[in-house]
């Protein structure tokens, strides 16, 4: 596939493929759990984690198949990769030989890269590389996938059908999947850690933390609707909380004056730069 990827691609909301899903922590469970409800079948589907009680749990909440990862890929005609970027040498290691042929691998392994997962793969492999975000938990999660060189139309469509399953799914170029994991990958963190501190403000200022907690878990919820469903940019929104000499105004004042948007650059660039580490490691 070429670097001009196209978001406009065709996804099945259902699928018989059988699936292979190796790796069943949050990120693992919460996108079987999307399939599952978007009508994938759970006879279709094997799971494996190297924590046996995990893999049990996962089989009887969600009445897939277990089975150790070469066993799993034996049959696969999908297999999605859900393990850390540490354990994906050795996973890789044990399923070459057992990957059928033609089956397609999608990998959501921060810093993997497609280029790692082709060249430890059965040669001609299609390969494709996703970064997930946990609001997949809730069905609200924010994805991107960038297909590897073998990559067809119809393999990229089946990855964007395994991630639609619990939110909304882009595609890009390869060089912006660090930038990515800095952006929607990490970002809940981000938000859950404002979220703390304006919860905390409220305390301060005499509220019970759990009005506080209500008036910033709607307010942020409310925030965000207006962004989306408006469609107006961020600072024209703004300016409208923000009467001149007003209560707003002398907020943002001190959130400028402790360079906060600063802060957050340098932190997304933070998280870019070791994302592209891990690739390198």
């Amino acid at each position: 596939m070429s670097e001009n990827v196209s978001e406009n691609v065709s996804v099945n909301a259902t699928s018989s493929r059988r699936l292979a899903l190796l790796g069943v922590g949050v990120m693992g469970e919460a996108l079987l759990s999307g399939l599952l409800r978007s009508g994938q079948d759970a006879a279709q589907v094997v799971v494996g984690d190297r924590y046996e009680a995990r893999a049990q749990h996962i089989v009887e909440t969600y009445g897939v198949t277990v089975a150790l990862p070469a066993e799993a890929v034996a049959g696969a005609d999908t297999v999605v990769l859900a393990v850390k970027p540490q354990d994906m040498g050795s996973l890789l290691e044990e399923i070459h030989d057992a990957l059928r042929p033609g089956a397609f691998v999608v990998s959501i392994a921060a810093g993997i890269t497609t280029a790692y997962l082709e060249a430890r793969l059965p040669e001609g492999t299609p390969v494709a590389r996703a970064m997930p975000n946990t609001p997949a938990l809730v069905d609200q999660g924010m994805a991107a996938v960038s297909p590897g060189t073998h990559c067809g139309t119809d393999d990229l469509a089946e990855a964007m059908r395994l991630l639609e399953g619990c939110g909304k799914v882009v595609t890009v170029p390869e060089k912006h999947q660090d930038a990515v994991t800095a952006i929607s990958g990490s970002g809940p963190a981000y938000i859950f850690y404002v979220v703390e501190a304006m919860v905390e403000a409220g305390v301060l200022l005499g509220l019970p933390r759990v009005t506080s907690t209500e008036l910033v878990v709607q307010t942020l919820f409310g925030a965000a609707t207006m962004l989306k469903e408006t469609g107006e940019h961020p600072t024209v929104l703004r300016e409208q909380v923000s009467s001149p000499g007003g209560t707003t105004m002398s907020a943002l004042r001190q959130l400028d004056d402790h360079k906060v948007r600063a802060a957050f650059l340098t932190a997304m660039e933070a998280a870019a730069q070791r994302s592209a580490e891990l690739a390198q490691g």
